[in-house]
C-alpha cells in the first residue's frame, strides 16, 4: 500500500514536471545582453593582447575556446529574434 502511494506521487510529479517543461520558452534571449557584453570584451581583449609580447599559440587557443561558444549563442539569438519578428 505504501509503495503504491509513493509510486503514484512520483509518477504524478514526473508528469507535472514534464508538462511544465514542455510549455516553457527557451532561455537564450534572456541572457542576450550578457552574451553580447562578454563576446565584445573577449574580442577586444584578444585584439589588444595580439599586439603585445605575451601573445602566443596557447593564449590564442584559450581565447578561441571562450569566443566560439559565445559566437554560436549570439548567432542563435539573432536567428531567434529575426524569427520572432517574422
Amino acid at each position: 500500500m505504501l509503495l503504491g502511494v509513493i509510486f503514484t506521487n512520483v509518477m504524478t510529479d514526473v508528469m507535472l514536471n514534464s508538462a511544465i517543461s514542455m510549455i516553457t520558452t527557451p532561455g537564450i534571449p534572456m541572457y542576450s545582453s550578457l552574451i553580447l557584453i562578454a563576446l565584445t570584451a573577449l574580442l577586444s581583449l584578444k585584439d589588444i593582447l595580439s599586439a603585445s609580447k605575451i601573445w602566443n599559440k596557447h593564449l590564442n587557443n584559450s581565447f578561441n575556446n571562450a569566443i566560439v561558444p559565445l559566437l554560436f549563442s549570439f548567432i542563435a539569438i539573432i536567428v531567434f529574434k529575426v524569427a520572432a519578428i517574422i
